[in-house]
């Protein structure tokens, strides 16, 4: 397409990818129906943050401290709150003297915990080299590769294996440009929560590689029971692993970006500092005040959430019409396989916006190419963590509906 611009564009700009979100929210403008639109297609929380946040961050918003800078890597306060929740978050599958081996000096405050991707990689890796991104992938990290030169390497997850990637695959991948490995668990767009000893596998394979593993965690407040893992009680634990996590879903507050990266204090405070200071100087000064002393009180309000959505999961499942096929499900996310032979999931999806006003994403957005081979990509992402329990229902009668009104074959 000609430009009206005098002038050029980097070429690693021009490999990457559109954002697929103002996609769905195109598809989302031109809806023309008369019944409320259920919109399912975005990883954003249903609710606001509890009362007791929203009056903390005015008081800590207009407050003398919040006009200023802190340091590079975040308030003292919240950091310290942080390596404290984590020990609270680790804990519970530890045995025997086993504890959880975080200090706030493991600990820096991203602007959201895209960022803490970002810096991650510009730490990690530069042009040319390789990371291994298991497939569907978030695109937000395949994205910052692109954008940044770096050759992201599919690995790719199947429908029979629930779309828990396998180690054994992954090494096959990895090379002398091979940099880091790079896993989302609860799953995003999968939803699928990958196994602590699986996790602990993908560590050990790291370490034998020399190579980072990267582990994005931003819904581990969402497994319903237990430690996401036991990785943290390791005292070696962050020399190959760095963790990132976002308050934007456990906290329900995206929009005031707030995320962190836990590693080894000689990354947080050489290569990343650098990145950090050059990128964002520090993270968002109000919500850090705010946040730093409140917590452990909100660890209810987290559960709160978390049972909710385990419902909402829950009348998924049971609701959804027998031909639609869930292949994963966990976090904020079921991948459901559509029944409508011959056709791909974008034009399901674009057309389910016009015809019955549900908007979902389809498998498309999160892969270059089908993860199973085929000609044929089926895989839907379905939210149920901006909806409420009747709006699920109400998605899968509608799911239904289409069925009888377009009158494709089916499986």
């Amino acid at each position: 397409m000609a430009s009206s611009l005098g002038f050029g564009m980097a070429k690693t700009v021009q490999n990457t990818i559109f954002p697929p979100i103002p996609q769905a929210y195109k598809w989302i403008a031109s809806f023309k129906g008369k019944r409320p639109l259920l919109n399912m297609s975005q990883g954003v929380p249903g609710v606001p943050p509890p009362v007791s946040v929203q009056t903390a961050l005015g008081n800590a918003s207009s407050s003398s401290p919040s006009f200023g800078y802190t340091q590079v890597v975040g308030d003292d306060s919240l950091r310290t709150a942080l390596a404290e929740e984590m020990k609270f978050a680790y804990q519970p599958e530890l045995s025997g003297t086993a504890t959880v081996v975080v200090e706030k000096e493991n600990i820096a405050l991203t602007s959201g915990c895209n960022l803490a991707f970002v810096a991650v990689m510009l730490c990690v890796a530069t042009k040319d080299d390789e990371v291994i991104l298991p497939v569907p992938w978030y695109f937000n990290h395949q994205m910052t590769l692109t954008l940044h030169g770096i050759k992201p390497i599919p690995l790719q997850t199947l429908p029979e294996d629930g779309f828990v990637p396998s180690v054994e695959a992954c090494e096959k991948l990895i090379t002398p440009k091979t940099k880091a490995i790079a896993l989302v668990t609860p799953n995003n767009p999968t939803g699928a929560t990958y196994p602590p000893d699986l996790l602990a596998s993908f560590l050990e394979l790291a370490a034998k590689h020399n190579i980072a593993l990267v582990l994005d965690e931003t819904y581990r407040d969402f497994i319903p029971s237990g430690a996401p893992h036991t990785l943290f009680s390791s005292p070696t634990w962050s020399c190959n692993l760095i963790h990132l996590f976002s308050f934007s879903k456990s906290y329900c507050l995206p929009g005031h970006r707030l995320g962190a990266i836990v590693a080894s204090p000689e990354f947080i405070n050489g290569p990343l500092t650098k990145v950090l200071d050059t990128y964002q100087i520090c993270a968002p000064r109000p919500i850090q005040l705010a946040l730093g002393s409140m917590l452990p009180p909100l660890r209810g309000f987290i559960r709160e959430q978390t049972q909710g959505i385990q419902v909402r999961h829950k009348i998924f499942r049971e609701c959804l019409p027998g031909t639609w096929k869930i292949g994963s499900q966990g976090g904020y996310y079921a991948f459901v396989r559509h029944p409508f032979k011959g056709k791909k999931a974008l034009e399901v999806c674009e057309k389910m916006v016009q015809d019955i006003g549900l908007v979902v994403l389809p498998e498309e957005f999160f892969c270059e190419e089908s993860p199973n081979g085929g000609s044929e990509s089926r895989w839907v992402r379905f939210s149920v963590a901006n909806v409420d329990d009747e709006k699920v229902r109400d998605a899968c009668k509608r799911l239904e509906e289409c069925e009888t009104l377009w009158g494709w074959e089916r499986d």
